[in-house]
């Protein structure tokens, strides 16, 4: 069983989204960021059940979608994954800027 971890850049965007959320409703907010941890942890028994993220075509980094969410995040080892960015799929997911968040965490 792998241990994941998430980013500063993974939890600053899953407080933003949040954010967002609970400008309507603090209920769904709350509702979506359970959803979207609860889909990161899943990730611990099976690493490998996420695609390939497209932009980028590396075999390590993969993500899984959640409701309108891509959950990308990189497989280190068998040990640990990394939980890179969560971010929303009506976005376009700029490659240098993924690439940077790779790298930096």
């Amino acid at each position: 069983m792998a241990k994941i971890e998430f980013t500063r850049q993974a939890i600053s965007d899953i407080e933003e989204i949040a954010a967002y959320i609970s400008l309507d409703s603090v209920f769904y907010a709350k509702m979506q960021v359970s959803k979207i941890f609860a889909r990161a942890l899943s990730l611990e028994n099976h690493p490998e059940i996420g695609r390939v993220v497209p932009e980028l075509n590396i075999k390590s980094v993969r993500e899984v979608i959640e409701g309108n969410y891509r959950i990308i995040y990189k497989i280190e080892n068998t040990k640990i994954i990394y939980i890179i960015t969560v971010h929303h799929s009506s976005r376009q997911l700029k490659r240098t800027i993924l690439k940077r968040k790779i790298k930096h965490g």
